[in-house]
């Protein structure tokens, strides 16, 4: 909702950096050699522009003072400064006096002035040093996480002081809006919009309006329905709508999420106040009562997702432009939920709307991780009661906010430090933040943190677990079932490859090559370490060697191995009876190029990881569970609004190509259901599909799954398992491909295969596949639309290769 009288400053900002101190008044600022300050923004940002920050080597920027100015032209008479958010340490002058200081840059300020025609405005952000070196409270414990343990008392953000997790770029500066507002304005003000979904499907809206005149006749209209503004106290209203069969608000793996203008009308004129959407969210703590699972709309959902840090991290900035490739990749890829950690900032505007938009659940933390935080220091405890609460005024706008939480890893810090639980206990998530929760956004689920539950909080097989079993705790992958996970925060991290595009010549030779792998702080291993061990693992392989000796099949299998990792850790928790309700991997994307945690590239290309992870994430899905001795068991999930006529199809190969075992099956899949097949079921009689007997030779090598529209014969999904493991023989595989180009201007390959092909993935400089990293059975040649790479030449054609991990060769193409 746009103001009238209010108007954004973001041109004609300058901005110097000065030593600690230089600045005690304003006097001779104007005289010292400034350089240009994109605002909203960071110093970071403005001083790359200008080729003085290198972020791939970053300068440490929180030790100095930095000021911003720009001249503001207005009305005389009084007027508002509103700051949306100011990193960190902050003194605001208006026409050489300074009406205002900040400490907190999670929360806005807003303060009033006397304008003149002309009015300089000047932004001086004071070095956070003084303040570093201040005594507080004696922490319970402490954290390696964090480069400087005294911003545990600082409300700034811990993106920058992470060594080996992310740049240490530091934050500073008005990194969101600034805006100047004329004192008499009168329009009303949006002040709180809420919307919930009934049991019976009945949506209701309640709208909270601040105007200094009167709103007589006033209304409020959202999808078709009307209700009167009425008054509630002084300059404040409020009014009330019953939306009987409203469409509702789903998440884009089950649903539309349908969302709904609210618009005020008065006097004639119509208002937008935003688009909201009618949900209903619950949790599911299981038989046992120690699960967590998200129902929505009276419905069970899997979440599944990944932690968002930033789309970028030089400016601080998650618009739309910057934010969009994300998390429509994340979409297309089966996703339906983020997580906005708190070692990050709360979600922007923009990245809400886009939620709400593309059907992606939000997972907030509130911003706090592992610090045992001095909530005893007043001033400290009012600074975060009045960000939480314009936090969660902001937030509760939005369908999209389906979990909010009080932090990251601060009870597991305190465990891992060898706290007993009454030692553990912070008023901080444990009292202040589920109070104002409930005040604020009653119908959120609140987790005090993530992780927590069970004996003890990082525990997995109790409430929120951080599941690393499977990725940096190196364990078989048999652990997600042993582990009994219940909903996973996090997991599954590894240094994921991009494509070759992406890796940009870089090779495992190259003296910063472990450089480009993120690492925990004091380890003696990195997230590189955990990838070899399954490239070892599951390709039976010894990693360093095949550097040394092949680095491009080092790297062809090191982008294939933790997309089959998690690809099969999904799986495992998606099957039809496990405990596991939601599973986040981290992270969705890199902060940084390089082979970060990231499944997108920082330039927002999706990585193999998770083009191979979303063959298993569909809302129709095969899945293929080995349960030894039991066999070959068959997972059949819809979870669509609809039932689909489907035909399933199971076929065992033997060198790849030779049908050894054939069967077919034609059902209806109920919607919102899942059901177990036993493969000897469809079979019909007993054939050692998992090689757990073992009475004689491997009889296959692959068995693959289809499962088939019955009625368009469209392939909806496939699985497939191998008996004696990922390493294939190296075969001539008959690769063939075509180049198309589409009615629509776009190009398309038309790939097939002889023999089945393990991984099959297209490598094109100018072009990514939007299917990528997959199997690929002989006779079922598959389609693949090729979308330009931003860095492409708009007249590039493609031209590229299709190959596998078992393929002795590719297969060019050139359009």
């Amino acid at each position: 909702m746009m103001m009238a009288g209010r108007k954004l400053l973001t041109t004609d900002w300058r901005m110097v950096v000065l030593p600690v101190g230089t600045v005690a008044t304003l006097e001779g600022l104007a005289e010292l050699e400034s350089i240009p300050a994109p605002v909203p923004g960071t110093a970071a940002e403005a001083l790359a522009r200008a080729g003085r920050f290198d972020p791939a080597v970053p300068m440490p920027l929180q030790d100095r003072d930095i000021c911003y100015s720009a001249e503001v032209p207005a009305q005389p008479g009084r007027h508002r400064l509103i700051f949306e958010g100011l990193a960190t340490l902050c003194e605001v002058w208006w026409n050489g006096t300074c009406v205002l200081e900040t400490g907190n840059m999670f929360r806005s300020y807003a303060v009033e002035v006397e304008a003149e025609a002309r009015n300089t405005l000047v932004l001086v952000f004071r070095a956070l040093t003084g303040l570093l070196a201040r005594k507080l409270p004696r922490a319970r414990w402490k954290t390696m996480l964090i480069d400087e343990p005294a911003l545990r008392g600082i409300r700034t953000t811990l993106l920058g002081h992470m060594p080996g997790w992310c740049p240490e770029i530091e934050a500073v500066g008005p990194w969101k809006p600034v805006w100047i507002e004329r004192g008499d304005a009168d329009a009303p003000v949006l002040q709180t919009m809420a919307a919930h979904l009934d049991e019976d499907g009945t949506g209701h809206l309640v709208v909270h309006m601040c105007a200094a005149a009167k709103m007589a006749g006033a209304m409020v209209r959202c999808a078709g329905h009307t209700a009167k503004l009425k008054q509630t106290g002084p300059g404040t209203f409020t009014a009330g709508l019953h939306l009987p069969g409203v469409a509702p608000w789903w998440p884009a793996t089950h649903g539309t999420p349908a969302l709904h203008d609210v618009v005020l009308e008065q006097d004639g004129v119509e208002t937008w106040l935003g688009r909201t959407g009618f949900r209903r969210i619950g949790v599911d703590r299981g038989a046992d009562g120690k699960g967590f699972g998200l129902v929505l709309n009276g419905l069970p959902v899997f979440a599944r997702g990944a932690v968002w840090t930033s789309a970028d991290l030089l400016a601080l900035r998650d618009d739309r432009k910057a934010c969009r490739p994300y998390l429509e990749a994340a979409v297309a890829a089966g996703f339906n939920m983020i997580r906005v950690p708190g070692l990050s900032v709360y979600a922007s505007d923009d990245l809400l709307d886009l939620c709400d938009e593309l059907g992606l659940m939000l997972w907030q933390d509130f911003q706090f991780a592992n610090f045992d935080y001095p909530m005893a220091d007043e001033a400290f405890a009012a600074s975060v009661e009045v960000e939480a609460r314009q936090a969660l005024a902001r937030l509760s706008l939005h369908p999209c906010l389906t979990v909010l939480c009080g932090g990251s890893e601060m009870q597991q810090q305190a465990a891992m430090m060898g706290l007993p639980a009454e030692r553990r206990a912070c008023s901080l998530s444990g009292e202040l933040l589920p109070c104002l929760a409930a005040e604020e956004a009653p119908r959120i689920p609140f987790v005090p943190n993530s992780p927590s539950g069970g004996s003890l909080p990082f525990y997995p097989g109790e409430g929120i677990g951080h599941y690393y079993g499977a990725g940096a705790y190196r364990r078989p992958l048999e652990d997600a079932r042993r582990a009994n996970v219940r909903f996973a925060g996090e997991c599954l991290a590894f240094a994921n490859l991009p494509d070759e595009a992406g890796l940009a010549g870089r090779k495992p030779s190259d003296a910063d090559w472990k450089a480009l792998a993120p690492k925990d702080r004091g380890a003696d291993w990195d997230f590189a370490d955990v990838r070899n061990h399954y490239l070892r693992e599951l390709y039976r392989v010894d990693p360093q060697a095949l550097a040394a000796e092949d680095p491009a099949r080092y790297l062809l299998l090191s982008r294939a191995v933790s997309g089959a990792v998690m690809a099969e850790t999904f799986a495992e928790w998606r099957r039809v009876g496990s405990s596991c309700r939601g599973a986040l991997v981290l992270a969705l994307s890199d902060l940084a190029p390089g082979c970060g945690w990231g499944l997108i590239a920082a330039g927002g290309e999706p990585k193999p990881a998770l083009q191979a992870l979303a063959h298993v994430l569909r809302p129709l899905q095969v899945l293929a569970l080995d349960e030894g001795t039991n066999g070959l068991d068959v997972h059949l999930l819809n979870e669509t609004g609809e039932p689909r006529r489907v035909k399933l199809t199971l076929q065992a190969l033997r060198d790849g190509h030779v049908p050894v075992l054939s069967a077919a099956r034609e059902m209806e899949l109920a919607a919102r259901s899942g059901q177990i097949i036993p493969a000897v079921d469809l079979i019909g009689s007993f054939f050692d599909i998992t090689y757990a007997y073992r009475f004689g030779p491997l009889p296959h090598s692959v068995t693959v799954l289809r499962l088939i529209d019955a009625e368009t014969g469209k392939c909806l999904s496939e699985a497939f398992h191998f008996p004696a493991g990922r390493n294939l023989p190296l075969q001539d595989l008959g690769l063939t491909v075509a180049v198309e180009r589409c009615e629509d201007g776009n190009w398309a390959l038309e790939v097939a295969a002889s023999r089945f092909a393990e991984s099959l993935h297209v490598e094109d400089p100018c072009f990514i596949a939007q299917d990528n990293w997959f199997h690929l059975a002989p006779g079922a040649p598959r389609r693949i639309r090729l979308r330009r790479r931003a860095s492409a030449p708009a007249d590039a054609a493609p031209r590229g290769l299709v190959s596998a991990v078992n393929a002795l060769a590719g297969a060019g193409y050139e359009g």
